[in-house]
């Protein structure tokens, strides 16, 4: 087999440097999968500078809510964990006792600012806030101290690999290969973390693929919704750039149903956002969703998504009125990131 790299779309730049095998096939028997991850991590300031001192993780106490709903619809979510969650007892006996039940799947998770070892820089750049920015020695050296720490705290060697503010690079996928990583989740198509010196994603595949490492990416599920959104991955950039954002064309376009990205996730979108989403893109194909969200969502007061406890209530209740639809009307079945990498990747 001949490896190639991810070509971008017209008119888009970035992700020439993923090394993609393949594009892998979807489920054979036809249905869509939903795949949830859950980025399990320390709450923090998302505007503030990053600070290794902050490595409190409360909002872990939060996740039976989301776990029973999950229970309910015989789902088992994948939480990808970070240094401070596999290294804090109560945290660690928490989401280890729903492994243990077969409840939920553990992945890693690696936000470099708290992850050893610590090389002492102050204050962290936002681009170090990207794992792939260290460098290979000092990325595979974070990444084999939090794949340690997760053994040891949870008894299980994960498999499946989320790069904190998803920043994978060129080298990441040989890395993950080399510590006994089938999956990565880490990419966000259609978008661009460049502006503070994260990926570009533009052009990255929004479908699973193999990479050349012989490890399987399984996108976040990021799609165009509206009149216009065959051309979506052409035209939102040009909506998104500098002289378009100050007239605000992509909001302009999303309001009058035109064109609009959305990504499947409860923070920051409907019920109707995330069905709407979900019907547009089964139409255009596809068959392999992500639901993502951060586990501090939970917590009340510790994310811009989540306020209250009321509107934590309301968080959940997206959630699980999302799995109804999905598992009802459209058709859908769940599966864990590595079941589903296996079953794809399946000669």
């Amino acid at each position: 087999m001949t490896n190639q790299t991810a070509r971008p779309t017209s008119g888009e730049a970035g992700a020439s440097w993923l090394p993609v095998s393949r594009r892998l096939p979807p489920p054979r028997d036809g249905r869509p999968v939903l795949v949830i991850v859950v980025d399990t991590e320390e709450e923090f300031d998302w505007s503030a500078p990053f600070d290794p001192a902050h490595t409190s993780v409360a909002n872990i106490a939060e996740q039976g809510r989301a776990q029973a709903v999950f229970d309910a619809h015989g789902v088992t979510p994948t939480y990808v964990v970070d240094y401070p969650v596999a290294t804090d007892p109560a945290a660690a006996a928490l989401l280890g006792g729903f492994a243990r039940a077969g409840r939920c799947e553990i992945g890693a998770h690696l936000h470099p600012w708290v992850n050893p070892p610590d090389d002492g820089i102050r204050p962290i750049a936002p681009a170090m806030s990207y794992p792939a920015n260290l460098g290979p020695v000092q990325e595979r050296a974070k990444l084999a101290a939090l794949t340690d720490a997760i053994e040891a705290g949870f008894g299980i060697r994960p498999v499946v690999y989320k790069a904190g503010r998803y920043g994978i690079g060129p080298a990441t996928p040989a890395l993950l290969a080399s510590l006994g990583y089938r999956v990565d989740v880490s990419v966000v198509p259609h978008t661009d973390f460049s502006a503070d010196g994260g990926p570009d994603f533009r052009g990255a595949p929004d479908v699973p693929v193999a990479l050349a490492s012989g490890v399987v990416e399984l996108p976040l599920s990021v799609h165009f919704v509206g009149a216009m959104a065959c051309v979506g991955p052409r035209l939102h950039p040009r909506l998104a750039g500098r002289a378009a954002a100050r007239l605000r064309l992509a909001g302009i376009a999303a309001r009058l149903g035109l064109l609009e990205r959305l990504r499947l996730s409860p923070e920051g979108h409907s019920l109707a956002d995330l069905v709407r989403q979900t019907r547009a893109a089964l139409a255009r194909g596809t068959r392999v969703f992500m639901l993502t969200y951060h586990s501090s969502a939970l917590l009340p007061g510790a994310t811009s998504y989540v306020h209250s406890a009321a509107e934590r209530d309301a968080f959940v209740a997206t959630i699980d009125a999302y799995l109804r639809f999905f598992l009802g009307p459209a058709g859908g079945r769940s599966s864990t990131a590595a079941r589903l990498a296996a079953e794809l990747a399946a000669p």
